[in-house]
């Protein structure tokens, strides 16, 4: 009975009963791990997890000085220490001081007792460990030693799990080298990179015509096929359908707007309808307002969908195909922990084969609230392209869903519910990034699994920008640092920001048209983006005219007792687009920059001896008398004035204004010093070490003419000689790429 007993508990521990039995044929082993797991139940109670379990097991097979045992097993049970590295180091601290009594102090600090090692910091030292490798890792790809990225990221943080070491190597590899290839697999690695260069020229004239999916490489077909597409056909009439699936737990950043222009813009050229379908598959991170802004942005890019739809919509129909799915044999409730799952080449789970009948009880009782989170999921039975096995297709979540509410505490995942939903909306061409490439198989797998329509899966290569960072996780960052005010920060490259900053939704359509839609990732300089906007602008902001650094300017000899109405053209270029008027009176205020009183060679603007035009009025000024205030600094200028077809034409024209508004405007530089913040071989000390402090410049008492005074937010302005603007006056870009004098 006691050993009956004993197998249970070391079973209980996460043992095999294998390794429980052979446990068992060691007295001295299996009387050490008995009285190590008693007293941790002690803590713990009877239930304990088998990341512990395997802790408790290595102390109790490696420990030489049982008197140690308790006082391990209490740092074990209270989760002070968690890691086989903080075990290893506790066992070799015990070894090298075997007299009473322990420095609890130097104890805890020599096994790393306290020490939080972040995600973040975990990327960012397998980010370096790759780049630091990149060229070598390119050239072998997978045939490359990975041992030696994760034995250099866990130098530099020594308390780091080495399990969310590997899959963060696992997880850049796989994103650095995109998914294992046909040559990957081979004992000896080739340099013939043939195939990805062709996939890489694949455009969107590629894709398949609607009712020819089974044309598409890699397409599975099953006897089903032609019946399922050509009840297709007769439900869509041949329509092409696409679908912009965004997840509702973030802003758009200028990637998403590719994503945007592509499917609703294919669709539309192509006579047919897009949807805008949330997946809203995971309520912890879901907030009503990123719904509200999602479908704001897409709006305004000028897009309306043909319906709004939520994966949401659809949980029903997901729950009982996932019952099907289990009757069918291709289905099993698994109770693997997350950590388990992870990295390439996961351990098989041991309840794959489990009997149809108790994976239905057992997914019913998660469907009924009977496991705990992370205690089951249900996963499908397939390997992916880039080697993952048996995704999980469902999980236990008790967070309120914000359209659902407390009805399901089970969830789908993506790789369950993506194709599924493109399934029941008929969408003909399910376009995404080429990140989802190594789902495709699943794709295509879960469909036919089911006896369901199976749309095709396109792959696009994402947009990118230098000097920015779109991560949802980096945003909230730069936020959290004080570096940007909020996601709508006009430094930042999310749609609600370009939008609050000025661009026109109409430039950033065209950027997307410029770019163009191929396999290969692409990744654009700012300035092109701006080149868009300003195209946009030029025909479709009105002139105005604004001083940032304002010098008072006084007309001795104005040619009227009151000032003048002086009628501006809106655009210049093309007066039938009308006018507004402005007053000219004997004060006016030029740009501080404007005068000199010794002027450099070259110089154009108002000096001694150098008369210059106002813009608009047909006058020309002539410096008299220059007022100084007590620390020598000019306060006003006194000037004469004359009609500008009464003497010699000046060399330039400035802007000026009169009886103006005073304004606060914003002058807007790159968040950023390099061109790629996140690159550790650029930016050592991370993306937040290289702020530009100059990314921003409020000029609180700008001086603006009285043209813009009923301007609503939003609304554009051409300031002349300066820039951009859009109110509040925040400045969209400059006049031109790289401003010099004027």
């Amino acid at each position: 009975m006691a050993a009956l007993d004993s197998l249970s508990l070391f079973t209980g521990l996460g043992l095999s009963e294998q390794k429980a039995r052979e446990t068992l044929k060691n007295t001295v082993l299996s009387a050490q791990l008995r009285e190590a797991a008693t007293q941790a139940q002690q803590t713990l109670g009877s239930s304990i997890d088998k990341a512990t379990g395997t802790l408790l097991y290595g102390l109790a097979s490696r420990l030489r000085d049982p008197r140690r045992l308790s006082f391990l097993v209490s740092y074990i049970a209270s989760r002070k220490i968690h890691t086989e590295t903080q075990l290893s180091a506790a066992l070799e601290y015990v070894r090298s001081h075997p007299l009473d009594p322990i420095n609890t102090a130097d104890f805890e600090q020599e096994c790393g007792v306290g020490v939080v090692v972040t995600p973040e910091q975990i990327e960012e030292a397998v980010e370096a460990a790759i780049n630091r490798h990149r060229a070598k890792l390119l050239v072998e790809r997978y045939h490359f030693n990975m041992g030696l990225l994760m034995g250099e990221a866990r130098a530099a943080l020594k308390w780091a799990d080495g399990k969310m070491i590997k899959h963060e190597v696992d997880m850049q590899v796989l994103h650095l080298l995109g998914p294992k290839t046909e040559t990957d697999l081979e004992k000896k690695p080739k340099v013939a990179k043939a195939r990805p260069e062709e996939t890489d020229q694949r455009t969107a004239k590629d894709v398949v015509e609607n009712g020819e999916n089974y044309k598409t490489p890699g397409y599975v077909t099953t006897p089903h096929t032609m019946d399922l597409l050509k009840q297709h056909l007769e439900i869509t009439g041949g329509q092409v359908r696409t679908r912009f699936p965004p997840e509702p737990n973030g802003i758009l950043h200028i990637g998403h707007a590719k994503a945007i222009n592509f499917n609703f813009g294919y669709a539309k050229a192509n006579n047919g309808i897009c949807f805008l379908r949330f997946d809203d598959t995971n309520p912890e991170k879901e907030e009503a307002k990123f719904f509200t802004a999602i479908y704001d942005m897409v709006a305004w890019l000028g897009y309306t969908p043909y319906k709004v739809t939520y994966a949401s919509d659809y949980f029903d129909q997901l729950y009982a195909w996932a019952v099907e799915l289990i009757r069918r044999g291709q289905a099993y409730v698994c109770h693997q922990r997350g950590e388990e799952l992870k990295g390439h080449n996961p351990l098989p789970s041991p309840w794959r084969d489990r009997p149809t009948e108790e994976s239905l009880l057992l997914f019913e009782a998660m469907r009924k609230g009977k496991f705990a989170e992370g205690e089951a999921t249900l996963r499908m039975k397939l390997v992916m392209e880039d080697g993952k096995m048996d995704p999980v297709a469902y999980r236990v979540k008790y967070t309120p869903h914000h359209r659902t509410g407390d009805t399901w505490c089970i969830y789908p995942t993506y790789d369950y519910t993506h194709c599924l939903c493109d399934s029941i909306e008929h969408i003909t061409h399910s376009l995404c990034t080429k990140e989802f490439q190594a789902r495709r198989s699943s794709y295509f797998w879960l469909c036919n699994a089911l006896d369901v329509y199976c749309p095709v899966q396109w792959e696009y290569g994402r947009l990118n920008l230098h000097y920015a960072v779109v991560s949802k996780r980096k945003i909230l960052q730069l936020v959290a640092a004080g570096a940007v005010r909020d996601w709508d920060d006009p430094r930042l490259f999310t749609l609600t920001a370009l939008r609050r900053r000025g661009f026109p939704p109409e430039a950033i359509n065209n950027f997307c048209a410029r770019v163009g839609v191929t396999v290969a990732q692409t990744t654009m300089e700012p300035h092109l983006l701006e080149a868009c906007v300003r195209d946009v602008l030029n025909d479709t902001a009105p002139r105005a005219m604004a001083v940032l650094e304002p010098l008072q300017v006084v007309i001795t000899n104005f040619p009227a007792a009151k000032a003048l109405d002086i009628q501006v053209p809106n655009f210049p270029a093309d007066e039938t687009k009308g006018f507004h008027q402005v007053p000219f009176g004997s004060t006016v205020f030029i740009e501080r920059m404007d005068f000199k009183e010794e002027p450099e060679p070259g110089y154009k603007r108002l000096a001694w001896g150098q008369p210059v035009g106002l813009r608009h009025t047909g006058y020309v000024i002539e410096l008299q008398h220059v007022v100084k205030g007590p620390s020598g600094c000019v306060e006003s200028l006194k000037v004469t004035c004359r009609r500008a077809d009464a003497g010699e034409k000046p060399k330039a024209f400035i802007h000026w204004v009169s009886q103006p508004l005073t304004c606060e405007i914003r002058l807007y530089e790159r968040l950023f010093q390099h061109k790629n913040p996140e690159d550790p071989a650029e930016v050592p000390g991370g993306f937040l070490s290289d702020l530009n402090p100059a990314s921003l410049q409020v000029v609180e008492a700008a001086l603006v003419d009285c043209s813009v005074a009923l301007a609503k937010p939003f609304d554009k302005f051409q300031f002349e000689r300066l820039g951009y603007f859009s109110l509040v006056f925040n400045r969209t870009v400059t006049l031109k790429e790289d401003p010099g004098k004027v």
